[in-house]
Order: structure tokens, then C-alpha cells, then sequence
């Protein structure tokens, strides 16, 4: 399975995203209330980056609560680490594990397409395991 078939039938206009001159605290406040963990950043229409919980407490430990009001562009980890649709959900797994990050956003041709988190390959996952334990059951029964 590859990440355009996860992503087929997600609007990629339903993605929530956040602008580089967003300030820090609307962004964390959109993170709250929605319940997410990541955010794409865009400028321009492109993605710049991405804010995440751990961009929070990194810089609320470094500069304290003055960060809240900074542009999210300049807290944000940036370059963002980005997948293409054809990227298998193994090898989408692989490199969030190898960079330590939890959050990709689906980039195709320079426009984003999608963001995926970690659980939402892991459910991937789970549910092919979960097919495969079933037709193998099928089987052994109508053997």
C-alpha cells in the first residue's frame, strides 16, 4: 500500500494549516482545540515547514513565554520532511522513525496533497495485518 491510497478521499482543502506570519499562540491555539499534534506551514502555497508540540516546548524552555507572540515561520523545524503519493507506507514508516518525527506532508509536483501522522500509518498497518489473518483463516477453513 502507498500513501495515495491512504490519503484517496481526503480533500487535501481539509488539511489545517498555519502561514509563516501566523503568530505562535494563534497556531498552538488551533493545535489545542482541534486536538492535533503538527501543523503544515505554508508561504506562498508551499510548505515551509511544520509547528509541532515539541516546537512549543522547545522554545518555551529556550525563550519563555515572549515566544508566543513570534511568527510561527520563525519557530517552526523547517525544511519540512515530505513523502510523495507513490511512497510506500514501509518506506513512509522507515523515515519517520530514522528522523524522529511523527507528521509528513504529501507533496506532488511543489503543491501539497496531504499530511499524514504516524498513527495514521500504523492503522494502515494494522489493518493489512488484520486482511491478511482473515484470508488466511478462509483458507485453512476451506482447505
Amino acid at each position: 500500500m502507498d500513501i495515495a491510497q491512504l490519503i484517496a478521499g481526503r480533500a487535501s482543502s481539509d488539511v489545517l494549516t498555519c502561514d509563516v506570519d501566523m503568530p505562535m499562540r494563534e497556531a498552538l491555539s488551533i493545535l489545542a482545540r482541534r486536538r492535533i499534534g503538527a501543523l503544515p506551514v505554508m508561504r506562498g502555497g508551499t510548505v515551509a515547514g511544520i509547528f509541532s508540540e515539541r516546537d512549543v516546548i522547545y522554545r518555551l524552555e529556550s525563550d519563555g513565554e515572549v515566544c508566543l507572540g513570534k511568527p510561527v515561520g520563525e519557530v517552526m523545524t523547517a525544511p519540512a520532511i515530505t513523502v510523495d503519493p507513490a511512497t510506500s507506507i514501509d518506506e513512509a514508516l522507515g523515515l519517520m522513525t530514522r528522523r524522529r518525527i511523527r507528521h509528513l506532508p504529501v507533496v506532488q509536483d511543489g503543491m501539497m496533497c496531504g499530511f499524514i501522522s504516524i498513527g495514521d500509518l500504523v492503522k494502515a498497518q494494522v489493518d493489512a495485518i488484520a486482511t491478511e489473518a482473515e484470508a488466511m483463516r478462509t483458507y485453512i477453513q476451506t482447505a
